[in-house]
Formats: structure tokens, C-alpha cells, sequence
């Protein structure tokens, strides 16, 4: 299967983002990376806010994207699948977006894109909390568990694992430990179980 300039751009566009950031990255050398010119970029995607997104979604998709069937395997197993994708993908995405921090303007830029692209780092916590009051309705989580701390703390716990990761290993360092997602997820079930 060959694949089409969209799919072309948007792996070269990964790889330069991972490797300089997107502060430093251009959609020139990305369009260049890919083989086509700049205003080829441009007929696929709007601005670089939008092919930065389409990246994440496409080539690391966020904790977000596909959630587990409420119902479905247990709680915890569950959990367990939402905690190693979003300790795969920040580990993968710190080397994209760590940049920014450091740029207030350009961070205040990339937040007005997301918001309009619906993206952004709060959609992975709202969708465990979505997730989680689907397992209340069903009396698998406490009546009176609260989801959306608990959403938080999974997803805090993830970010700062692969930060950890990261800031020791850099870019090439080696996936979180399958044990990891595990213990997480052990310490927020005690939450969601009423006791």
C-alpha cells in the first residue's frame, strides 16, 4: 500500500517534531522531509496547530481516543489499558510539546489553535471521568467515588511517570515498566471502591 501525501506528511512531521520540538520545527522542513512543497502542506492542513494535532491524534493518539466499553472486562483491566496509553503517549509527545514551556507567546498560540481543533491536555481527564461515571451507572465504581479526581490523579500519575522517564532517558529512553500502570491504577481503584 503506498501512502497518500496526507499520511507522508504527517510522518515526516513526527519525526521532526520529535526531534526538534515544535517550537523549532517548520512546516517548510516538514514539507521538505516529505517530498512536497510547503503550499502541498497547506492544502491538508490549515496551520501547523492542526497538523501538530492531527500528529498526536494520528501517529500517538492520546489517552482520549478510545476509551474502553463501559461493562466491559473489569474496572481495573480497564484502567490498566487507559494508564499504558497515556504513559505511552506522553512519554512520546514530552520531546513535541516540552518546548513550549519555555515559549509563553508561542504556548498561548498553540492553546487558542487546540481549543479550536477541540484538542488540548484536558480531554484525556474529562474521558476517565466520562469512562468512570459510566462504571457508576453500571454499580461497578462507588456511588460515591469521586470521578473526576480520580480521572485526575490517573492522568497526573501518567504525565509525571513518562516526565520521569524522559527527563532521565531523554527521547530514546525505554517505555515505562508494564508494572507501572498496574500500581497506578491499584492506587485509584482504592478510591472508586467506596471503602
Amino acid at each position: 500500500m503506498t501512502l497518500g501525501t496526507r499520511d507522508l506528511i504527517l510522518d515526516a512531521a513526527a519525526d521532526i517534531l520529535r526531534q526538534r520540538g515544535v517550537v523549532h520545527a517548520t512546516t517548510k522542513e516538514i514539507a521538505k522531509a516529505a517530498g512536497f512543497s510547503e503550499a502541498a502542506l497547506y492544502k491538508h492542513f490549515s496551520d501547523k496547530e492542526e497538523l501538530i494535532l492531527n500528529v498526536l491524534q494520528s501517529r500517538m493518539p492520546s489517552p482520549a481516543a478510545g476509551m474502553p466499553t463501559p461493562g466491559a472486562a473489569t474496572v481495573e483491566e480497564n484502567l490498566c489499558d487507559i494508564a499504558r496509553g497515556a504513559l505511552s503517549f506522553y512519554q512520546g509527545s514530552l520531546p513535541l510539546l516540552g518546548g513550549l514551556l519555555a515559549h509563553p507567546e508561542r504556548m498561548a498560540a498553540h492553546r487558542d489553535s487546540m481549543r479550536r481543533h477541540a484538542g488540548g491536555p484536558g480531554r484525556a481527564i474529562a474521558a476517565i471521568a466520562a469512562y468512570l461515571r459510566a462504571e457508576q451507572e453500571l454499580d461497578r465504581v462507588a456511588a460515591d467515588a469521586d470521578v473526576d479526581t480520580a480521572a485526575a490523579l490517573l492522568d497526573g500519575a501518567c504525565f509525571h511517570q513518562a516526565f520521569l522517564r524522559y527527563y532521565e532517558g531523554g527521547p530514546e529512553a525505554d517505555p515505562v515498566p508494564e508494572d507501572l500502570a498496574r500500581r497506578l491504577v491499584g492506587g485509584v481503584l482504592r478510591g472508586l471502591s467506596g471503602k
